[in-house]
């Protein structure tokens, strides 16, 4: 079996969030532009009839 007591303690707040908070920004903005473009197409079909 495996042996999980000898971890190393963890201490709260030393991990570096810079990776974690860059790539939650590209996503946020990814999804703020999908949100534009799908919205864009909607109107573009709403005033042509299509």
């Amino acid at each position: 079996m495996a042996d999980f007591d000898n971890k190393p303690g963890a201490t709260q707040g030393t991990m570096d969030l810079t990776d974690h908070k860059k790539t939650f920004a590209g996503f946020m903005r990814a999804t703020v532009w999908v949100i534009g473009l799908s919205l864009a197409v909607l109107v573009f079909l709403a005033l042509t009839n299509s």
